[in-house]
């Protein structure tokens, strides 16, 4: 981490809206584009967890040694929610850029939050 950096950590939402439903209906899609995004991240990854719930979405978490990636999907919806928390020093621009484009979003809402004391 660096010593210079004044927040704890930097958490990123994106809202993934107009994704193909089929992107978004297994776990097996949304992990591998998660590990695919924490690799381009350069991050270290932990472990990952991810579900499928009936009759559709997903939920996943990669937990990394700087913090973790998630994903909730509504196919019915085209949509996806992803943060990535980082409080490492990351790539987060590649990892965002590689969501956007693996899950093929139409339209990409994003927010990016500091967190903890300055």
């Amino acid at each position: 981490m660096n010593p210079d950096k004044k927040w704890l950590g930097t958490h990123v939402l994106l809202e993934l809206s107009g994704c193909p439903s089929n992107l978004l209906t297994t776990p097996a899609d949304s992990e591998r584009i998660l590990l695919t995004a924490a690799m381009a991240m350069r991050a270290t990854v932990i472990e990952s967890r991810f579900h499928a719930f009936s009759p559709h979405g997903v939920s996943g978490v990669i937990v990394i040694a700087e913090s973790h990636l998630t994903i909730h999907t509504w196919p019915e919806h085209n949509y996806a929610a992803v943060d990535i928390f980082s409080c490492g020093d990351l790539n987060l621009q590649a990892g965002i850029e590689l969501l956007t484009r693996s899950f093929k979003a139409e339209s990409v809402t994003r927010r990016i939050i500091n967190r903890g004391p300055k």
